[in-house]
């Protein structure tokens, strides 16, 4: 599988600052959305139409975008782990050692790229499957 490979799956949840319109993890969730994607916001805050955690999604998730600090970002890594998720994109500044060994260990497929770089090369045509 190859990282162009998550853009064609359906089921995301986006894990960072989803609230916050000047971060990453907000502008990934709403270019999703606008493209159609089954998508939900993830933060350990909570808030309106967000969800404190991915046992609370209530639909199963195919790809989780982690675009938050690594050491919280292990937690949810951990939990993705419990509930079966299999694929993760992890943003630029969202990786640590820690991540990446845990995913190798629990067979969980593991991307370091940048989702809104994968939609733009899908628009683009670059990114055929």
């Amino acid at each position: 599988m190859e990282v162009k490979d998550l853009m064609y799956m359906k089921n995301w949840v986006v894990v960072g600052d989803v609230k916050n319109e000047n971060k990453y993890a907000n502008k990934i969730l709403k270019a999703l959305k606008e493209r159609g994607f089954n998508v939900s916001g993830i933060h350990y805050a909570g808030g309106a139409s967000i969800f404190k955690s991915l046992k609370e999604v209530p639909y199963n998730i195919d790809v989780i975008d982690l675009c938050i600090n690594p050491v919280k970002g292990y937690e949810y890594i951990k939990e993705a782990k419990d509930l079966g998720i299999k694929h993760i994109l992890i943003q630029p500044g969202a990786e640590s050692e820690a991540i990446l060994n845990y995913c190798k260990e629990n067979h969980i497929e593991v991307f370091q790229d940048c989702a809104l770089v994968q939609l733009r090369k899908i628009e683009e045509g670059k990114a055929e499957r």
